[in-house]
């Protein structure tokens, strides 16, 4: 994704802390979820970020992680073509009856 010189920039604003604690980052940030972390000095970062539910931690940890991206590399470089259903159905068949799965 590009972006525009300006689009980059960093922008500066003044914000007041209501008597509730809460400031008000504007409709852009509204349901992000953002990390602050507050310095000694007193200085304050928000940074968006995003976060990855405990059941799909795994989707980061290899093995899996690298066959997740060797199947998406495969998926994009490989043309998309019509599944002979009938065929696709009799294949499971004879993998059922034979109570062989994939060879590894």
């Amino acid at each position: 994704m590009k972006r525009n010189a300006s689009a980059l920039a960093d922008r500066v604003e003044i914000k007041v802390v209501g008597k509730s604690g809460q400031i008000s980052l504007g409709k852009r940030f509204a349901g992000k979820t953002l990390r602050l972390v507050q310095r000694a000095d007193g200085t304050m970062t928000l940074t968006a970020v995003a976060m990855v539910p405990e059941s799909q931690l795994w989707t980061l940890q290899d093995p899996h992680r690298g066959q997740i991206e060797r199947g998406l590399e495969w998926a994009s470089t490989t043309p998309a073509k019509e599944t002979d259903l009938d065929a696709l159905v009799k294949r499971a068949s004879v993998r059922k009856a034979g109570g062989r799965g994939r060879q590894r």
